[in-house]
């Protein structure tokens, strides 16, 4: 059972909680995190998700999750990174490339450039199938062929261009 704080329209936490997967109260707000790592060749690390969770079977970004009951965005994706790909990464100097808002919450996602061998991944067998680097032509062949978590195609051609950006973090 996943606890959440929840938030009000300008962010600031409601001092409440809920139970995810429950319906949320009217007029309050989750908070989600998202991690892109690319290589320096501009390659993206992403995962596959496992057969028994939500959008079964399809790629997705680096990992991500929700923050759970008294987490701060980075230590949320800090953790999120550890229990899916058993990388550890200290945050403390990264903020959000950027927050996307949607209907029930924020969304905030990293970006940093670090060069990860693969044999070093260890899976969260529940969430994980498997993981790999790819290039922008090579999620966008996963995305037509609807085999990549349905992101709008340019919001992911933005996530690539800013991994050109100077603010991106190389740890």
């Amino acid at each position: 059972m996943e606890i959440l704080d929840l938030y009000d329209e300008n962010r600031i936490k409601t001092g409440k909680t809920y139970i995810r997967g429950e319906q949320m109260p009217d007029d309050t707000y989750r908070l989600i995190v998202h991690l892109l790592i690319f290589d320096d060749c501009g390659n993206l690390l992403i995962q596959k998700r496992q057969k028994s969770k939500s959008m079964a079977n399809l790629w997705d970004i680096t990992c991500g999750g929700a923050a759970s009951a008294g987490e701060t965005s980075k230590e949320a994706i800090a953790r999120e990174l550890k229990e899916e790909l058993g990388i550890s990464l200290d945050f403390t100097n990264i903020r959000p490339i950027l927050t996307a808002n949607f209907k029930h919450g924020f969304d905030d996602f990293y970006l940093v450039r670090k060069n990860i061998n693969l044999d070093e991944v260890s899976l969260q067998e529940e969430e994980v199938a498997a993981c790999k680097w790819a290039s922008f032509d090579e999620v966008m062949d996963l995305m037509e062929r609807e085999r990549f978590v349905r992101y709008k195609k340019n919001f992911i051609r933005l996530l690539f261009d800013l991994n050109d950006d100077l603010r991106v973090v190389e740890i």
